[in-house]
């Protein structure tokens, strides 16, 4: 992990749970602009507009209404009614789902109301369950995002709860955890959909891999385990090497183009996505929206040097 990865990105994680920090950098006109960079909007119309785009261009679309942590019940109902909405909206475009779904949403259980003090785990898996009939019926797929390591086991247990009846429903792992290769094994059986990713969150070195080489090490090992196996695996990584080695391990397994996908996040690597897309490979972009940015975004300028190095030039050239 390099100087920046093992000084900085704590640092600014630690930044995206500082409610003071967030008030400032939300009231800043200069935030807001280079923020559209990483997300198009805060309503369904601006999002509805990005997906418009993305779909002109062959690209499949994961939508996330941006939101974590809720404290009450009310706020948990507003997640699911903004869902809702944009479930009716993704259905009166008409795409076919198969073999294929164009069009996915992405759900935080903590977002629902996991974390709340009484019936959390529960009131989360009912109201995933009331998205997941909406999303049924619009033909469009349902994903359950992962958060940090404490609630991996409370996601994957309602994840299959969620596929006794909806067993398309796809989940996320994180390879610098340790346990995620044994989570693969177990999630590679017929009919699963794992998005895997690297991991976004500043986890202690009991838990997680902390150098760069040996979390892409594991990366390509979870990813072959997920390739062995029966399901649909998502390569959700703008890592050139990752990339790079995704054909070859397809091919070794007998993985046509319809048997997996690549994933990024919107804004970051277009020509890449644009590239693979043309090449006729399944190419989602993960898309957010709404008025709770602000953990994402910072979330996002501590992965990679170049999203800071990216923000900082914008508010110097704002400065002047």
């Amino acid at each position: 992990m390099g100087v920046f990865q093992r000084v900085a990105r704590p640092a600014i994680l630690a930044a995206a749970r500082r409610e003071g920090l967030r008030r400032t950098a939300e009231r800043l006109p200069v935030t807001r602009e280079v923020v559209h960079r990483f997300v198009p909007g805060e309503g369904v119309a601006d999002v509805m507009e990005s997906v418009s785009r993305l779909r002109d261009s062959r690209r499949l679309v994961s939508i996330d209404y941006l939101g974590e942590d809720v404290a009450d019940a009310d706020a948990a109902d507003a997640t699911v009614a903004a869902y809702l909405g944009l479930l009716d909206a993704l259905a009166a475009r008409g795409e076919d789902p198969n073999p294929v779904a164009p069009l996915e949403v992405s759900l935080k259980l903590s977002a629902l109301g996991r974390a709340l003090p009484r019936d959390g785990a529960k009131i989360a898996l009912e109201n995933a369950r009331t998205i997941c009939a909406k999303a049924q019926s619009a033909g469009v797929w349902v994903t359950v995002d992962a958060e940090d390591h404490t609630t991996t086991d409370s996601t994957l247990s309602i994840v299959r709860d969620l596929r006794v009846d909806y067993d398309w429903v796809g989940t996320v792992l994180q390879a610098y955890l340790k346990r995620t290769p044994g989570d693969c094994a177990e999630f590679a059986g017929p009919g699963s959909r794992i998005r895997l990713c690297k991991g976004a969150y500043d986890e202690p070195a009991s838990v997680a891999l902390r150098e760069a080489d040996a979390i892409t090490e594991s990366y390509l090992r979870c990813l072959r385990i997920l390739m062995a196996g029966d399901g649909y695996p998502m390569v959700a990584s703008h890592d050139p090497a990752i990339i790079e080695a995704v054909p070859g391990l397809a091919r070794e397994h007998g993985r046509g183009g319809d048997e997996f996908e690549y994933q990024m996040l919107y804004g970051i690597r277009d020509p890449e996505q644009r590239r693979l897309a043309d090449a006729d490979n399944h190419v989602r972009v993960y898309v957010p929206f709404g008025t709770q940015w602000y953990g994402y975004f910072v979330r996002r300028l501590a992965e990679r040097p170049a999203n800071l190095t990216f923000f900082l030039r914008a508010l110097a050239e704002r400065a002047h």
